[in-house]
């Protein structure tokens, strides 16, 4: 199978997968126990106003009457409108994206930055000190919580340092300085546990490419450690680190709907959760498809990495 043809029914599998999130995503909500009319209406609503709602909203009809409605309208790029706020669910969810995906990348450069360089310097230097401090570092950032870490930021930053923003959203592509300043403290409490993932993969892959018949070969013709690490060993080791990258994504994306509600951050997450708590069914349905849509994506381009990594991967 050429790599054209791989990428193609790669494509295809997504609509599968994403279907089967949407059939998913529908049913779990109906079953959360309130209803979006209920919620939206609050103290104010009386049996007959709440019937009337749901007969508008067709939220009376049976379960696979909705769906199948609710699924024509999202293949022609309509989510519907918010029984609470009345507003086109795409336009919000189309100005959530830029703010999730900013943190969701900056947090992946954050893992990358620290985890990569961080597991060459301890598998290069294994069982030293080095090694051991680098180790603990690793599982003291899967141990924190990303509401713990971020709030801990918020105070220390906010009240003593200052220096960072420790709230709001600022696009990058509009005013690039500011905008990064914004997302550095949301990216470095997502990015935290990402990296100290990110290095104990590149070390154990590191520590394996070492032990290969090539590496001691170079070592026997007198290459220098430094010139055998970054020209041989690390490109091989890289194969498995970047699958555990793009897997990762998918713990970013889980991981934005706290760190977006702590810094404030009008992402999905956000969305996504005043959806949760406002019952609504169809903002819900269309941020879960989406985050389901992106994740894919960025597996879909972590296989077409190998690629380049790896010129031995056959697409068969």
């Amino acid at each position: 199978m050429g790599f054209k043809r791989y990428v193609l029914k790669r494509l295809l599998l997504l609509f599968p997968v994403l279907l089967g999130v949407s059939v998913i995503s529908f049913s779990l909500v109906h079953f959360v126990p309130g209803g979006p009319v209920e919620a939206a209406l609050g103290t104010q609503g009386n049996p007959e106003l709440i019937q009337e709602l749901r007969n508008q909203y067709g939220l009376n009809r049976p379960l696979y009457v909705q769906y199948f409605d609710w699924l024509t309208d999202v293949l022609q790029g309509d989510f519907g409108q918010s029984i609470r706020t009345e507003r086109d669910i795409s336009v919000a969810v189309e100005r959530a994206i830029p703010p999730t995906f900013w943190v969701a990348f900056s947090a992946s450069v954050v893992s990358v930055l620290i985890g990569i360089p961080t597991g060459i310097i301890s598998a290069v230097n294994h069982y030293s000190a080095r090694d051991y401090v680098a180790t603990f570092f690793a599982f003291l950032g899967l141990s924190v919580p990303n509401f713990f870490l971020g709030l801990a930021l918020i105070l220390v930053f906010g009240l003593y340092i200052g220096g960072l923003p420790t709230t709001g959203f600022v696009d990058p592509m509009k005013h690039p300085i500011e905008g990064v300043r914004h997302l550095v403290l949301p990216a470095f409490t997502l990015g935290t546990a990402s990296s100290a993932v990110v290095m104990r993969m590149m070390r154990s892959s590191l520590l394996e490419v070492f032990s290969e018949e090539y590496i001691r070969t170079a070592k026997a013709k007198g290459l220098t450690r430094r010139l055998i690490t970054n020209k041989h060993a690390v490109k091989n080791a890289l194969i498995p680190t970047i699958t555990v990258i793009g897997l990762n994504f998918g713990y970013l994306l889980g991981g934005v709907v706290i760190v977006e509600q702590i810094f404030a951050i009008p992402g999905l997450g956000r969305l996504t959760l005043t959806a949760i708590f406002n019952r609504e069914y169809r903002v819900i349905q269309a941020t879960l498809l989406l985050i389901a849509f992106l994740f894919a994506v960025v597996n879909l381009v972590t296989d077409i990495m190998y690629a380049y990594l790896d010129p031995r991967i056959k697409y068969e």
